[in-house]
């Protein structure tokens, strides 16, 4: 997995790209550990992450409630398999969870009157 850090102030955007599994999520929280310490507005994006295990699950939660003492935090751009496992999982309920995926309209969805 590769972890990309953009900090502003006291807002944190984390890239993620590849798998969150047992190994990584090890690596990750030891990092998030020191990193989140002045945080306020952490983003994680997953546009890039396309596996996620239950260790890279309990990592998100763990960092949810973290950021709910000390701020808020939001993931953004998850791809379709990593959507999937959190809202079959439950997860998505307690994860704030932002779509920045574009609506787009055809032709024929217009409605003619």
């Amino acid at each position: 997995m590769d972890i990309k850090k953009v900090s502003d102030g006291s807002a944190l955007t984390i890239y993620l790209s590849g798998r969150l599994d047992a190994a990584t999520a090890f690596q990750l929280n030891k990092d998030l550990s020191v990193t989140l310490d002045n945080v306020t507005d952490l983003t994680i994006d997953l546009a890039d992450l396309n596996y996620i295990s239950s260790a890279g699950l309990r990592l998100l939660l763990k960092t949810q409630k973290r950021m709910d003492k000390q701020g808020a935090m939001q993931i953004r751009n998850v791809q379709d398999s990593v959507r999937e496992v959190l809202f079959m999982t439950g997860f998505a309920e307690f994860l704030t969870i932002v779509d920045e995926k574009k609506t787009t309209f055809s032709a024929s969805s217009e409605v003619m009157l």
